[in-house]
């Protein structure tokens, strides 16, 4: 599809090309076309950087260690849920070039121009805020065991790192991304050999059944999606010419790869024995050598900083997005740095008991991303694919079927499916060795009333 600039789209301005120490202009305009650059490729460590955290391998741990499956079960969960949540990530990456605009931006076309305030809002408290905060705690938690300073400074620290990537923007956190790749990568294939070396793949759990199955399924779907509302911010600076099939692997691989070997090594390191649930990352690098261990304390830090680096930055793409007004050249700068301050804020809270919390927030994390993927997918298939890009900042756009449908599909899973400690759904409370499939209703629901809503998309 050719992109033009035509009238009536919101263009960024300001000189940026591919300077990597000047602050990002502007916030969520259309990128002009003088200021593409990069290459496809670039999505593979764009996105395996930040799944190289102790974030992803808790995953893994919880599949064993709370949910109750074995070895094996929770190898076959993990790559299903990652592999639906990886699969999404490339089908909405791949829009990016063609489309120009971030990801919430693109949400417009289904929710409407009013109704895009309802997943944005959820997406500036998830990745502002929620995802910045649980990173957050894990890089803080490997660097008070690393070098024994208070947690709450340790905290101090990395936020810092975090925030200062998000106030320059796109170019300094791909280049960070880039740079960050080799020695989380290396460090972590080499704990990952050991972990696996040492563990009991005949472990045959305490018999998690297909609840903790689905849970595990849940659970890793929600952490691989919740990268899908930020899909397009990381590929709206390609060319608009990019091949669709190259961006769309790449990001999709970006994702995948990482997030499951990482989540099975997880899961293995429950076998080998230790309280995994009570001090996490203390309770994983105990098994492995001391040398070994500190690198891997330091890369579990600064894979928390990469992670971040995306939550602080597609944050504030969100609120921008929601049609916050500030300064034009430094609103999305002064935006990433308020999304790190409350953040930071929340982060502090998570301290103690960071690893019940975390289980919670990744099934609720799940709990809307599947209504407003659904609602995004099938609009994106209903459509053919076609951006229509001066809708994208009319004010005057309606598209009621997109919040209804999302809102139907969050309220009726929720009342029907859920099992959290909070609130058990009818069906679970019945039944309870059917676990927590309220994503996988979610979806279904979402998108039928979507779809029977189609006359309302105009």
């Amino acid at each position: 599809m050719t992109v033009l600039e035509p009238p009536g789209v919101a263009v960024r301005e300001g000189d940026y090309g591919a300077k990597i120490t000047a602050v990002e202009p502007g916030g969520v305009e259309f990128i002009p076309l003088a200021d593409r650059h990069g290459t496809p490729r670039q999505l593979l460590w764009t996105w395996m950087s930040p799944n190289l955290e102790f974030a992803t391998i808790f995953l893994g741990v919880l599949a064993v260690a709370a949910f109750g499956l074995s070895f094996w079960q929770a190898v076959l969960a993990v790559t299903v849920g990652t592999g639906l949540g990886a699969l999404s990530h490339g089908v909405l990456s791949a829009r990016g070039p063609a489309a120009g605009v971030p990801q919430m931006v693109l949400g417009r076309l289904p929710f409407g121009y009013w109704g895009n305030l309802l997943p944005s809002a959820f997406n500036t408290v998830a990745a502002g805020i929620g995802w910045f905060a649980v990173n957050s705690v894990s890089g803080a938690l490997a660097l008070n065991t690393l070098t024994g300073l208070p947690a709450w400074l340790c905290l101090v620290v990395v936020v810092a790192a975090m925030v200062v990537l998000g106030f320059f923007g796109h170019n300094l956190v791909q280049a960070f991304e880039r740079y960050a790749f080799p020695m989380l990568a290396v460090i972590f294939l080499v704990a990952s050999a050991i972990i696996l070396t040492k563990a009991d793949p005949g472990f045959a759990g305490s018999g998690g059944g297909l609840g903790g199955f689905l849970l595990t399924v849940g659970a890793t779907f929600g952490y691989a999606a919740g990268w899908n509302p930020y899909a397009a911010d990381y590929t709206r600076y390609l060319p608009p010419d990019a091949g669709k099939r190259a961006v769309g692997l790449a990001a999709g691989l970006g994702v995948f790869v990482p997030c499951v070997l990482l989540e099975v090594v997880g899961a293995a390191s429950v076998t080998i024995g230790g309280d995994a649930l009570g001090q996490p990352t203390t309770a994983f690098t105990s098994h492995l050598p001391g040398l070994i261990a500190g690198l891997t304390l330091l890369a579990i830090a600064l894979g928390a900083v990469s992670a971040n680096a995306l939550n602080v930055y597609s944050g504030a793409m969100s609120l921008l997005t929601m049609g916050v007004r500030l300064p034009l050249t430094m609103r999305r700068a002064l935006t990433a740095v308020a999304c790190g301050v409350v953040g930071f804020v929340v982060a502090l809270t998570g301290l103690q008991d960071a690893g019940h919390k975390y289980e919670s927030f990744l099934l609720v994390i799940s709990y809307w991303i599947g209504p407003w993927l659904a609602v995004v997918l099938a609009d994106q298939y209903l459509s053919r694919g076609e951006v229509p890009l001066a809708r994208l900042y009319d004010r005057s756009h309606r598209s009621p079927a997109g919040p209804i449908a999302m809102l139907a599909g969050v309220v009726l899973s929720v009342w029907l499916f859920c099992n959290q400690e909070l609130y058990v759904g009818l069906v679970p409370s019945r039944f309870p060795a059917v676990g927590d499939i309220t994503f996988e209703a979610g979806f279904l629901i979402a998108g039928v009333v979507y779809v029977a809503l189609k006359p309302l998309r105009r």
